[in-house]
């Protein structure tokens, strides 16, 4: 299982990555910030960042305004 900002419970997939989740999920935003067990991942890795079974992923929109 994968949690995801600590409400989450996912299946974990082998070869799961990190734009496969965020799909799963629904997160669309165009800025999100992921991080897996606690290390940033950069947005140009996130086709290939496999996510590990049992891992903690924080996924945090960024939102502006004024």
């Amino acid at each position: 299982m994968i949690e995801v900002n600590n409400k989450h419970k996912v299946p974990w997939q082998e070869g799961m990555t990190v734009s496969d989740l965020l799909e799963r999920m629904g997160y669309t935003y165009h800025e999100i910030v992921v991080k897996v067990n606690g290390e940033l991942v950069r947005k140009a890795s996130y086709d290939s960042y496999i996510i590990p079974d049992d891992a903690d992923v924080k996924a945090i929109h960024l939102i502006a305004g004024g």
